[in-house]
């Protein structure tokens, strides 16, 4: 009988606070800016190095790259740039590893999805992730006055 009283002395104490509860789907949480959320990809500064699929702990990431099509320039142009979502486990390690900032981490963490194979995401899913980007990395990615990023 006194753990009844007791319980219901905690319960009633609680109610009298205020509630700590978010407003998820209305209202977007603000995540704090070291969040590790879903990367971004830039594919025109992407040289092909491949070094953030080889720091990759969990082999994720896979991109294939070509050569220039123009004859005069040097280097490879970016393929394919792949992340499987489904075994990423947003360690941040391939955007630390990226010498032009290619790829860097944004603040989004919504990945639900139906199917596993919408875990897959490509080149032109990881451009068009560009909202709620770091602000660490988001200077690199404002143009310059000449119109171009850095």
């Amino acid at each position: 009988m006194l753990g009844l009283v007791k319980g219901l002395g905690i319960t009633l104490k609680n109610m009298a606070k205020p509630k700590v509860t978010y407003k998820y789907p209305d209202e977007p949480l603000v995540m704090p800016d070291r969040f590790r959320g879903i990367q971004h990809f830039d594919p025109e500064k992407c040289i092909v190095c491949n070094q953030c699929a080889r720091i990759c702990p969990t082999d994720c990431i896979t991109l294939t790259g070509k050569k220039h099509p123009d004859p005069e320039q040097k280097g490879k142009v970016i393929d394919t740039y792949d992340i499987n979502f489904e075994i990423c486990i947003l360690c941040d390690l391939c955007t630390e590893v990226c010498p032009t900032e290619a790829i860097v981490m944004t603040n989004n963490f919504e990945l639900a999805v139906y199917s596993r194979d919408e875990l897959f995401k490509d080149l032109n899913w990881l451009h068009n992730n560009n909202t709620h980007i770091r602000s660490e990395n988001s200077t690199n990615l404002m143009p310059k006055a000449g119109g171009k990023a850095k």
